[in-house]
């Protein structure tokens, strides 16, 4: 089972939020998870920058959060999926605010 390293901050809403959307990826899965459910490797292609390690740790933080399900189906060879769930597509209205902000004020930060 997957044991988070630092402790949910509880006592702040804000800091609760970014708990969730803080690490550097999981924005990014929850983002392409909207599109439909996804097999790890299909994940791994759509972030080419993530290492498989950390992508993998990130996926397992956000199902232990219940942001993401991992669904196993018993085949020959074995396949998996990761679907969003109800919790994890709360968060996507905010993903977009912070996509919409990035996109207008990229030109900003394109100068330094």
């Amino acid at each position: 089972m997957y044991e988070r390293k630092t402790p949910i901050d509880f006592s702040c809403p804000l800091r609760l939020t970014l708990s969730f959307m803080g690490p550097k990826w999981n924005t990014c899965i929850l983002d392409e998870l909207r599109r439909g459910p996804l097999r790890p490797s299909q994940l791994h292609r759509a972030l080419p920058a993530a290492t498989p390690r950390v992508l993998n740790m990130q996926l397992k933080e956000l199902e232990a959060d219940g942001l993401v399900r991992k669904v196993i189906y018993p085949e020959l060879p074995p396949r998996s999926e990761y679907y969003i769930t109800e919790l994890g597509e709360s968060l996507l209205p905010i993903i977009d605010a912070m996509s919409e902000w990035g996109e207008r004020h990229r030109e900003c930060f394109d100068k330094k």
